[in-house]
């Protein structure tokens, strides 16, 4: 299996080659309707997710949304 370096949340990260941000951010444990993603300096609808290739060098950063309040 190939794998790629990208920089996520800061830090390098290796990941398996081909996959989609949809697909790499299930991998690592996300919940995609709870995060919020910015890829490469941009915010990145949701809908683009599965149509978006994560290459070598690519910067992703991922929040997550999380409830509260009193």
């Amino acid at each position: 299996m190939a794998e790629i370096r990208i920089r996520l949340n800061g830090e390098e990260t290796l990941c398996r080659a081909g996959q989609c941000l949809q697909e790499l951010l299930e991998e690592l444990g996300y919940r995609p309707p709870l995060v919020v993603v910015e890829f490469n300096g941009a915010i990145l609808p949701r809908r683009a997710w599965p149509s978006q290739p994560v290459v070598e060098s690519d910067a992703i950063e991922v929040v997550t949304i999380v409830g509260g309040g009193s």
